[in-house]
């Protein structure tokens, strides 16, 4: 199987003027983008998952860990952030760098519903056909890899809980990521 080549920036037809980003995981504390607002946001027609084996963040290339894509079906809510036209470069250049590197994902618009209004949210969606993709894992095998991995910036199932956490600040309960998150703490020593 083959992935779709990743489009660079310029070839997605973004709208002129500001951007709306949508931040789903790790995007949601840390975006690492200029934004002027943020917004809780619901898209529909994906849904986040723990289907992208992370092989520099959250795990290495000997033994990878998992972080979010959004997946076909179902519906999530994440945090919409609005950058401004004049960081728009600045922006899309720094998630390329920290998204697309691996082409694992393919930059989507997308329509958010936010609280009085609908927006187009550019969305990194896992490509199921990328080597990278990690769909169909069980709730054990995915405890198991969050359990026992790191990376760079730290381990695996930090990347869970500060999830988890930004989540029910929006109030948002994820009932898949929490039983993930239970069984991750079940294999660690002293359930941590």
């Amino acid at each position: 199987m083959t992935h779709t080549p990743v489009p660079c920036p310029s070839e997605l037809a973004l709208p002129a003027g500001d951007l709306w980003i949508f931040g789903y995981g790790s995007l949601m504390w840390d975006p690492g983008f200029p934004y002027v607002k943020w917004a809780p946001a619901l898209v529909y027609g994906y849904h986040r998952a723990l289907c992208i084996y992370s092989i520099r963040w959250r795990g290495t290339l000997e033994q990878p860990g998992l972080v979010l894509g959004l997946d076909r079906g179902g519906a999530c809510r994440g945090i919409a952030f609005r950058v401004e036209a004049s960081d728009v470069s600045t922006a899309l250049e720094a998630l390329w760098e920290r998204e697309m590197r691996r082409g694992v994902y393919h930059p989507r618009l997308l329509r958010a519903r936010l609280p009085g209004s609908d927006v187009r949210v550019l969305a990194f969606i896992a490509d199921p056909l990328h080597p990278g993709y990690a769909g169909g894992l069980s709730v054990e095998q995915t405890a198991r890899l969050i359990a026992t991995r790191g990376g760079d910036r730290g381990p695996n199932i930090e990347y869970l809980v500060r999830t988890l956490k930004h989540l029910a600040e929006l109030g948002v309960r994820d009932h898949y990521l929490q039983r993930v998150l239970a069984a991750a703490r079940a294999l660690r020593p002293g359930g941590s």
